[in-house]
C-alpha cells in the first residue's frame, strides 16, 4: 500500500542538531525514498514497508545522538502533493 508521512524531529539537550537530523536523512534515503523538506516537517511518500522501516531506522539513528522527539503523521488516502519549488511558509 501507497502512504504518505510528514515527519517532524526535536532533538533534545544536544548542542549540535545536526548529526541527529542528517541521520534521519540517512534513514529515509536508504529505503529508497525522496524527502520533501519543509520548515517544520519533511514529508516522504512510498510503499507502507519502506517508510515504517525508514521511519524506525531513522528514530534510532537519531537518537544515538541523544534525547529525541519523533512526530510522524501517516495517511494511506491523503497523498501529499508538494507544490512545484518545494513547500514554503504557511503550507
Amino acid at each position: 500500500m501507497q502512504v504518505s508521512a510528514q515527519v517532524s524531529l526535536y532533538p533534545l539537550g544536544q548542542s549540535d542538531l545536526s548529526p541527529a537530523i542528517e541521520a534521519v536523512w540517512e534513514a529515509l534515503h536508504t529505503h529508497g525514498l525522496a524527502p520533501q523538506p519543509g520548515t517544520m516537517s519533511t514529508l516522504v511518500q512510498g510503499d507502507d514497508g519502506a517508510v515504517f522501516a525508514a521511519l524506525r531506522e531513522a528514530f534510532a539513528g537519531a537518537t544515538q545522538y541523544g534525547g529525541a522527539v519523533m512526530v510522524v503523521t501517516v495517511s494511506n488516502v491523503c497523498p501529499a502533493r508538494v507544490p512545484e519549488g518545494g513547500m514554503g511558509q504557511g503550507t
